[in-house]
């Protein structure tokens, strides 16, 4: 934590109402809201299906099947994006009467990642008449190709960025498709899923042969909520809409039984759940069971009506969860400890602008999030790598604000076009195939194209913060305040403050948090604080009394205690 850099955030000018609270409008206007319909999470003001291209294409698709109860299967992906996409699909295709529906999940370690020629086959194997993929396709060239050599149709959906070449589907719906002109490029793989339902809910409602009456989509959203944190796409103003009816629905617990059992195995309250706890204790779970076993257990999980049987899949998720947090903390020791040997005693500043990993035993399912954990520790673009058994490496990048990963990528295949693969992905986050001969050349290569995206600035860790707090506004009416005004997530950041401090009492607990009492400079009050998976190397240091600290203002709620907590992000010694 000590190498990161604090900055105060700019605020803009605004209309928002004085009613508000002042600090929470420095933090609004600091995130660029200056009126006060940007604050409306309204249904009504969602933007409209018609504004998607394709969808006209899609629906028709769709309602032929419908109408000739053709087999529907939905091919997903294996994260909670495509988890929640497919059972989303599925839930209201059979709520609209159509029950010839079935899915497919690509497993991560047979066939890999999207509609492959092998799951076309498995498709074709199922008497698949319309393919629907979902979080995946728009880069499925010879999957899209061998379904339709099978004789299936095929309607691609998906959020991914495009390449050079898109598949000879039938149908496309993707918001980042060049000509689509929809506002929100953000939306998640379960975003354009719901936009498809309610697309073709509005269709149906104008055939004459269809008789049912029109079901509420909005009982879905708290599915659309969950893959859309997960996913961590950026929270626009429409995303911001969706998680928000989300969350009252599951605050409500009108929600999946399946929603409600993970948040229990969480130890989540639904009635208190916030967009973070979506993102860090049920997308996790639901996660788990594609990166060690089979996504099948999560989507089934989002399906199931039965109480029971949803808490006995949300237990058998909780316990992949436990066991991937055992595989990913030996795999980022392991990381660490060869970093440390690169370094050999060097400051991390003489690291590469990025950073690429790799060890034969590495579990394919864990290397997306010992990529982000490095990531955050050095404040660079990571890739890791783990070996499949065909001689191929499968790779997981994340990367920093301002490098846009899937274009550099692209950049580099442009350059070097027999190092990578396959790839796709997007800004923050992408995936790569190359074979086990080439990662020196490939790693070599992509230090070289990186030379020209990245720059110093991308390599520094700046917390951007909204201002200072006095000690009197340290209070749990203010922290119920902020806590109620997101949802907050990627690019629509939870309110972070920064101030000096006395250190009263710091200390260890659990294996790598530091617990504080921590006092503001003029002031008498003094407050509890936490700085999670901090540096021991560094603290607690008894020698440091007075700090610059960056902090969440949060709750903290223990033994039926509730008081204010400060969720410490950045703490630096000060003379």
């Amino acid at each position: 934590m000590s190498d990161i850099t604090i900055r105060r955030r700019q605020v803009a000018d605004s209309s928002l109402p004085d009613s508000i609270h002042p600090i929470l409008r420095r933090v609004y206007q600091a995130r660029g809201i200056t009126q006060p319909e940007q604050l409306d999470h309204s249904a009504r003001f969602l933007l409209h299906v018609s504004e998607l291209a394709g969808m006209e294409q899609a629906v028709a698709l769709l309602s032929k099947a419908m109408a000739n109860n053709q087999r529907i299967t939905i091919v997903g992906d294996f994260d909670a994006d495509g988890a929640t996409s497919t059972a989303l699909c599925v839930l209201a295709l059979k709520r609209f009467g159509h029950h010839n529906v079935g899915y497919l999940v690509p497993n991560r370690f047979v066939t890999g990642y999207g509609l492959t020629p092998p799951i076309a086959d498995q498709a074709a194997a199922m008497g698949t008449d319309l393919l629907v993929t979902v979080d995946n396709g728009v880069s499925a060239i010879s999957g899209v190709a061998r379904a339709k050599a099978l004789g299936m149709q095929v309607l691609v959906t998906d959020h991914h960025l495009p390449g050079d070449e898109l598949p000879a589907a039938d149908a496309m719906v993707n918001p980042n498709l060049h000509h689509c002109e929809f506002p929100s490029k953000n939306l998640a793989g379960v975003g354009v899923a719901f936009y498809l339902m309610a697309a073709l809910r509005q269709h149906l409602a104008d055939q004459s042969w269809y008789q049912q009456q029109p079901i509420n989509l909005a009982e879905l959203l708290d599915i659309v909520a969950v893959g859309t944190v997960a996913d961590v796409v950026s929270l626009d103003h429409n995303n911001r809409i969706l998680v928000n009816q989300g969350l009252q629905r599951i605050r409500a617990g009108r929600c999946r039984p399946g929603i409600l059992a993970l948040a229990q195995v969480a130890k989540r309250e639904p009635a208190k759940l916030q967009a973070s706890d979506l993102g860090f204790a049920i997308g996790p779970r639901l996660n788990a069971a594609g990166r060690l076993d089979d996504m099948a257990l999560g989507i089934e999980c989002l399906l199931t009506d039965d109480w029971h049987q949803a808490q006995s899949m949300a237990q058998q998720l909780d316990e992949l969860n436990l066991a991937r947090r055992d595989i990913e903390r030996g795999m980022e020791q392991e990381a660490l400890q060869a970093l440390d040997k690169l370094l050999a005693g060097a400051d991390f500043e003489q690291l590469p602008p990025v950073i690429c990993l790799y060890q034969a035993d590495w579990h394919q399912g864990v290397i997306g999030i010992l990529a982000a954990r490095v990531k955050e520790r050095f404040h660079r673009p990571v890739l890791a790598f783990a070996a499949d058994d065909n001689g191929m490496l499968k790779g997981s990048a994340r990367s920093v604000q301002g490098v846009h990963m899937r274009d550099m990528l692209a950049a580099l295949d442009t350059k070097y076009p027999q190092l990578i693969e396959r790839f796709g992905g997007h800004a923050m986050a992408a995936g790569l195939s190359i074979q086990d001969s080439q990662f020196q050349a490939f790693r070599d290569a992509l230090n070289e194209v990186a030379a020209d995206w990245i720059t110093d600035d991308h390599l520094n860790h700046i917390l951007l913060s909204d201002g200072e707090l006095a000690a009197e506004d340290m209070n749990l009416p203010l922290a119920q305040t902020l806590r109620d005004a997101g949802p907050w997530g990627q690019s629509f950041p939870e309110p972070l403050f920064d101030g000096e401090f006395r250190l009263v009492q710091q200390r260890i607990v659990g294996e790598r948090h530091l617990k504080m009492v921590l006092q503001p400079v003029g002031s008498e009050a003094v407050f509890d604080g936490i700085a999670f998976n901090i540096d021991t190397g560094l603290w607690p240091d008894e020698s440091v009394q007075r700090v610059h600290v960056a902090y969440q203002l949060d709750i903290n709620e223990f033994r039926g205690n509730t008081q204010v907590q400060l969720l410490v992000k950045a703490i630096k010694p000060m003379q």
